[in-house]
């Protein structure tokens, strides 16, 4: 395994002026820390780096879930629509995580011991265990126990995935332990200006780490025996956590989604060589379900937007516009783009780290599966669409709200009601609730933080998709041109990096296949 550096700043951050410096680490990711960096120093860069890395996983998902078809004028797509991965296949989501990693541990081990610093060891420990949540989903058994020591240890053993999820539980109950503590600690130091997230609210930061926690157990259920399904008083997410260390229209400093999808700073053209999926795009244009009020404020020119298939490459595929078609504003301009509703919105947006949506959907499920035996799972269903609708119609700068997101729920709903999807009221047995919950969810995370869609088909099968020969983009997010064996046609894994097979290859398990090797949660 290579060397994991870490990343700071050269010369002096000063946290509180606008310029915001610590967005300079999307420019240099090799810089080596000082020895008198401070976990106040760390902290924002750090948070910064995983909106970059998470943006990765976002892509990811993106292709792998059903929410991304190759667009005309490009070929050579490859294994992205064969699925018949090599080990250097989107190595950067292992690379760039591990390497986030070492900030979190580095956080971790100047704090511990120092009771004022109590708070950043608690943040530490929640953004490890959710940086280790998306490696373990992503790889399955990934270094652990023996991991983070830099140069003490570059050949770290591979730790088993369900031991590494029942570990990560118990550092968040570790991390709200603290927090707690630091309540009561003279002179604790403030998480203040570093906390590009929460700015410095422990309470939601316990939430977030209940959040969390509440997602490893529910899908590590029945695979791992954890040794607290329990959760702190302080409850769960009811607000979007979004990651903004004052993003700008600038060189490197924009929002990496924006950065990546729709226009560079200089207002070039990012990517178009993918556009929306015929799949995803059934649960907005009548086919399976009627939303025409989240489509607009997601696709552009919402229902005439370009569509296809993945693996379809032919002369009829339309090309992508400029900005792409998940910038729903008419105005194509990049360098006059203006801020806009969906999953783009502007520069300056926060990155999601995890939506409220996501958070209430979460929350539904442990009320039907008993671990949250006050929820009412039903009103915990209906808050994750309504949080869906609000995080699609706000606006970049997080405040101001496009049109009438409630007025517009209660529209979806009635034009929905004969759907148990939709109306939860129909579905009467577990897996009724389960198909509706994860479906929900399917729809809220689409282009938002697309790999947590992709985690829960394969531990779901939800949506519901077709294994016959000849369906169609509509019945099937599927390639057509899949090489997988599976009976859906899908992958089940990514390889390993080809740098773990260089430096670390006797710890490295062997025999793993895209198509046969299975997270340890997944069916």
């Amino acid at each position: 395994m290579r060397k994991l550096n870490f990343i700071i700043f050269m010369g002096m951050l000063v946290l509180a002026t606008s310029c915001k410096k610590y967005l300079d680490i999307n420019q240099d990711p090799n810089r080596a820390l000082a020895s008198s960096a401070t976990a106040e120093l760390i902290l924002p860069q750090a948070l910064t780096a995983t909106a970059s890395a998470m943006n990765q996983f976002n892509s990811y998902g993106m292709e792998l879930a059903g929410y991304g078809a190759n667009a005309g004028g490009f070929g050579g797509f490859g294994q992205a629509i064969s699925y018949s991965f090599s080990s250097t296949y989107f190595t950067g989501l292992w690379n760039n995580t591990y390497d986030n990693l070492e900030d979190y541990a580095t956080i971790i081990n100047k704090s511990k011991g120092q009771p004022t610093y109590k708070y950043f060891e608690a943040v530490g420990r929640i953004m490890l265990a959710n940086n280790y949540q998306l490696l373990v989903d992503t790889y399955n058994d990934v270094p652990y126990t023996e991991a983070l020591s830099g140069a003490n240890n570059l050949s770290p053993q591979y730790t088993d995935a369900k031991l590494i999820y029942k570990d990560l539980a118990a550092q968040l109950d570790t991390a709200i332990q603290l927090i707690n503590e630091g309540d009561n600690t003279v002179a604790v130091h403030a998480l203040g200006n570093a906390d590009v997230i929460f700015n410095g609210d422990v309470v939601k930061w316990k939430q977030l780490a209940n959040t969390l926690k509440l997602r490893i157990i529910l899908r590590g259920s029945g695979k791992v025996t954890f040794n607290n399904t329990t959760f702190s008083p302080d409850g769960f997410l009811t607000t979007d956590a979004l990651i903004n260390p004052g993003y700008i229209k600038d060189n490197g400093k924009q929002n990496p989604k924006w950065e990546s999808w729709a226009y560079s700073s200089t207002g070039t053209d990012a990517t178009k060589a993918w556009m929306p999926n015929m799949f995803v795009f059934s649960y907005y244009n009548g086919v399976k379900l009627s939303d025409p009020y989240r489509g607009a404020n997601v696709y552009y020119k919402f229902p005439a937007t370009g569509l296809n298939r993945l693996g379809v490459e032919n002369n009829s595929v339309p090309s992508s516009v400029s900005g792409n078609f998940w910038y729903p504003a008419t105005g194509r301009d990049g360098k006059a783009a203006v801020d806009t509703t969906g999953v783009l919105k502007g520069p300056g947006a926060g990155f999601p780290l995890l939506t409220a949506a996501e958070s209430y959907f979460l929350q539904a499920e442990g009320a039907v599966k008993g671990l949250i035996p006050a929820g009412n799972a039903a009103a915990l269903f209906n808050n994750g669409i309504s949080a869906s609708f609000k995080y699609l119609y706000t606006m970049a700068d997080g405040k101001t709200i496009h049109g009438d997101p409630s007025g517009d729920v209660v529209k979806y709903l009635s034009d929905n009601e004969l759907s148990p999807l939709v109306n939860f009221t129909l579905a009467a047995t577990t897996e009724q609730k389960m198909e509706a919950i994860i479906t929900q969810k399917y729809i809220a995370l689409n282009f938002v933080n697309s790999q947590e869609a992709w985690n829960e088909y394969r531990r779901t099968h939800y949506p519901k998709i077709s294994n016959a020969a000849n369906a169609d983009g509509y019945a099937t997010f599927a390639s057509s041109v899949s090489e997988s064996t599976r009976p859906d046609r899908l992958p089940t894994r990514l390889l390993y990096p080809s740098s773990e097979g260089a430096y670390n290859a006797a710890n490295m398990p062997k025999g793993i296949s895209p198509f046969t090797s299975l997270i340890f949660w997944a069916l």
